[in-house]
Formats: structure tokens, C-alpha cells, sequence
């Protein structure tokens, strides 16, 4: 059996609630393939019960099947066939009734969202069965839903039955670089962290995809086989990532594709008029969703006001995939390693790396010696005039004690070396940021980079500090 790599606090969360002397109600979050089944059959070897829902299945279809597995456990044939989630709710309680045992009956049922088609009043049900009967006899209830947005919304904070009825909340994160590398050790993977940071820019943490890494082949031999193959798993699984996640998921494509076309993001205004579609509440709702799934993360430019809120792509298979993949054909073999010879590949790279670090901003905080100091991250865009181009810094980190941290962030597969022009540039935006904004803070300029920077005079001159590739794998 696979090894379960990181997840340390979760699981202590699972096992607490399988100790505590009360009935507990575990909901746990996650998107789609991070890996909340796994946690779970790993940490627990058995169930009393244990259900799946079935993706666009009608609601008699699900009590049907719901049934049908309580007759698997219960080894008793039902004649009666509910015609509702009361009905199948009651059957589950004669079932749990008969058992006899120590500590807690465990519940385990996946997919929850998919068992709440139109009409259905499941939740309503789940709600009765939790205060009628789970409440009262010492059981642990663990519910799950890859639609992050429908789980919070029907479940965390539901108003009916389930008000309040959540005594633990888990929301299971992408891997970070360190647990990632930890994943790729257990399985017996060999790749330098240089390599581990290209594989995260194309896949992110995300479990399920990482596996599908294999022995003996280069990063770029992984990539090509699993994206760019017809038969690859991430060739044709952003297809069924919004049908499984979202009803209708029209919009909320729509919107993630025109985020995809500006990699620094967009206001709502812009993203409306790009997208073409009207502006109201739907629109509000399908934002929401699509952050709450981590596709997307919303930022406020440093001293702007919050209608300049910029929505931005964040999730580094999307981003990769509308970039490489998406109105493609399959592409023949090798592809992808022509591919990293481009200055395509080395634009997107530079994109990504950022994407990446935005990813990592506790680690950087570490690195920097401020993680206890209140901050507050951004980014920062000055529009060019006929006398003056433009100019952005990456990643901005606006300190409690009056320090603000202005980041560089450069992705170069040897060290980093800062010439005279460069180190000129350097100095212009950090006298331009000062009078634009008038902050009367310290500014200390802040270049991160794969490999370090070569010190020179020039670096002596302009950075205040700095953080490595190496430093993001801390914990």
C-alpha cells in the first residue's frame, strides 16, 4: 500500500475524533485529486459504513445504490425501497442499530455533493439522521466533497439540521515543494530541486498527478509522456475537472479562460467586458466558487482601493494547460523537450516561478526572518506616459514594523548575475515606487532566484536580501 506522505496535522485531527468520548461530524475540503480519500483509508482501516456518491446519477439511482451498500455491510436484503433520503437515513439507522462494539461506528460518505441532485433534499436528510440518531450514539461522521464551494455552502454552513453540527473542519491544501519532495523519496524518485520546481509549475501539489511520475525518466521525458500523450492523464483531465466539480460550468470556464489570457490578472470590470458576460450575482457566486477551489486567488494591488482587485489564475496546471495544451492536438513524442528549448517555454517559465513563490510565501517570510511580523503581500503596477515606460515588482511584502520588502523574482537555470544596466533598473523602481506611492517606510529590495545571485558590486549595491529555490523547500 502507498506510503501517506505529509498530512501529519490531519491525520492527528482524525484520530482525535475517533478518541473523543462525544459523536463528532469531520468535514473535509479539498479540490479534486489532492488526496482527501486517501487521507482518509489511511487513516482509518475500516468502516462501519462507507458510501460513494455517483456523478449525475438520479436521485433514485443514489438512494438505490445507498441502500444496496447498507445491505453489503449488513449482510439483510430490504424489501422496502425508500422513495426519499428519510426513508434511506432510517434504514441506515436499523442497520447501525444492530451493531455492537466498543468506541465509535464509522461513517464515511464521499462525494457528498453528487448525492444532492435538484429536488432531492439530502442534506435535509443527512441533518435528521445526525439529530435523530448519530448525535447520540458515539459516532464519528466523515463527510467529503471535492466541490469545495457546495461543501461550504450546504454543509459547513448550513441553516437547517446541519447548523453548527461540524465539530471539525479539515481543508486538505496542495502539497508544498518540501512535501512534495518528501512524496517523490517514498517513491523512490530522484530529482534535484531545480527539477522538482519545473515539475510543480507544470502539475502543483497536487498528489494524484505526481504520481504519475516514473523512474528512470528526465523531467522533461515525464511531462511529455503525461501531458502532451493522448493518452496522458493530464492531457484530457481538465475536461473533467469543471463537469466534476460544478453543475453548470459554463461561466466559470469562460472566466478561467480569459484569466489565463493575462498572467497578471484582471479587475472584475475587466474581466466582465473580456468575458463578455453580464455582471451580477451569478457572476459574484461563480467567482467565489472558483476561489474557494484555489483556481483562482484575488489580491489587492498595493494602495489601491478594493474595486482594483485583481483576480488572478493561480492554479499551476491550469495555467499550463491553457497555455501548452488546451485546442491542441496530440503531439507527437518529444515534444515538449523541443518545447523547453523556446523562449515560449522560458517567458511561461518566468510566469510560473512567480505563480510558484506566491505558492510559498511562508517560506519566504522564514527565510527573511519576519514570519512572527504582521505583513500583508501584494503586487504593484505603474502604468507607463509618453516620457516613462512601466513598471511592476513581482511581490511586494508590506511589513508591521515598517520595512517593505520589494521582490524580484527571476527563474534562471544558472546563478543569477546583476550587470550595470540591470543594477540602474533596479535603483530607478525603487526611487519610482517611493515617490508614486510616498511611503515613508524602509524599502529593501529582495531578488529571489533558483540559484542565487553572483556577488558582485553591483550586488553589494542594490539587494537587501535574498532568498533561493532551495530556501522555499523549507517547511
Amino acid at each position: 500500500m502507498a506510503e501517506l506522505v505529509g498530512r501529519i496535522r490531519e491525520q492527528k485531527l482524525l484520530t482525535n475524533a475517533a478518541k473523543s468520548p462525544e459523536s463528532e461530524m469531520v468535514a473535509i475540503l479539498g479540490r479534486r485529486r489532492v488526496g482527501k480519500t486517501f487521507l482518509i483509508r489511511q487513516t482509518f482501516s475500516q468502516f462501519d459504513f462507507e458510501y460513494t456518491g455517483i456523478l449525475h446519477a438520479t436521485k433514485q439511482e443514489q438512494i438505490n445504490a445507498f441502500v444496496k451498500k447498507i445491505s453489503e455491510y449488513s449482510g439483510k436484503t430490504y424489501s422496502d425501497k425508500p422513495k426519499n433520503w428519510i426513508e434511506a437515513m432510517d434504514i441506515l439507522k436499523q442497520y447501525l442499530s444492530t451493531k455492537k462494539k466498543k468506541g465509535k461506528k464509522l461513517i464515511f460518505i464521499d462525494e457528498l455533493p453528487w448525492l444532492d441532485t435538484q429536488k432531492s433534499k439530502f442534506t435535509d436528510a443527512l441533518g435528521y439522521f445526525w439529530n435523530d440518531y448519530a448525535l447520540y450514539n458515539n459516532v464519528l461522521l466523515i463527510v467529503c466533497g471535492s466541490a469545495t464551494s457546495w461543501m461550504i455552502r450546504n454543509i459547513v454552513n448550513h441553516r437547517g439540521g446541519l447548523h453548527n453540527r461540524i465539530t471539525k473542519r479539515i481543508e486538505l491544501k496542495p502539497f508544498t515543494l518540501s512535501e512534495t519532495r518528501s512524496f517523490f523519496k517514498s517513491r523512490q524518485l530522484v530529482f534535484d530541486h531545480y527539477s522538482i520546481a519545473q515539475i510543480y509549475m507544470v502539475m502543483g501539489g497536487i498528489p494524484f498527478y505526481l504520481n504519475e511520475l516514473e523512474r528512470g525518466e528526465s523531467v522533461a521525458q515525464n511531462i511529455d509522456r503525461i501531458c502532451f500523450d493522448k493518452n496522458g492523464l493530464l492531457y484530457s483531465e481538465f475536461k473533467n475537472l469543471f463537469a466534476s466539480l460544478y453543475d453548470n460550468f459554463e461561466n466559470h470556464l469562460l472566466l478561467i479562460k480569459t484569466l489565463a489570457t493575462k498572467w497578471k490578472g484582471l479587475t472584475r470590470g475587466e474581466l466582465i467586458a473580456l468575458s463578455k458576460l453580464k455582471d451580477g450575482g451569478n457572476i459574484t457566486k461563480v467567482l467565489e466558487e472558483l476561489e474557494q477551489s484555489s483556481f483562482i486567488t484575488i489580491s489587492y494591488p498595493f494602495g489601491k482601493k478594493k474595486k482594483t482587485a485583481l483576480y488572478r489564475l493561480f492554479d499551476p496546471y491550469t495555467i499550463f494547460y491553457f497555455h501548452f495544451i488546451e485546442g491542441k492536438k496530440a503531439l507527437k513524442k518529444g515534444n515538449f523537450i523541443n518545447l523547453m528549448r523556446s523562449s515560449k517555454w522560458t517567458s511561461w517559465c518566468g510566469y510560473a516561478f512567480e505563480n510558484l513563490c506566491f505558492y510559498h510565501l511562508p517560506q519566504i517570510e522564514k527565510k527573511l526572518g519576519i514570519q512572527a511580523i504582521y505583513s500583508e503581500s501584494s503586487s504593484y503596477f505603474q502604468k507607463g506616459t509618453i516620457d516613462e515606460e512601466g513598471f511592476q515588482i513581482d511581490l511586494l511584502i508590506d511589513r508591521a514594523d515598517k520595512v517593505i520588502n520589494l521582490c524580484e523574482i527571476k527563474f534562471y537555470d544558472t546563478e543569477f548575475t546583476i550587470n550595470k544596466d540591470y543594477a540602474e533598473k533596479l535603483r530607478n523602481k525603487i526611487a519610482r515606487f517611493k515617490m508614486a506611492t510616498q511611503t515613508k517606510k524602509l524599502l529593501f529590495l529582495t531578488l529571489i532566484s533558483t540559484y542565487g545571485i553572483a556577488k558582485n558590486l553591483h550586488y553589494n549595491a542594490v539587494i537587501e536580501n535574498e532568498v533561493k529555490l532551495i530556501d522555499l523547500f523549507d517547511y
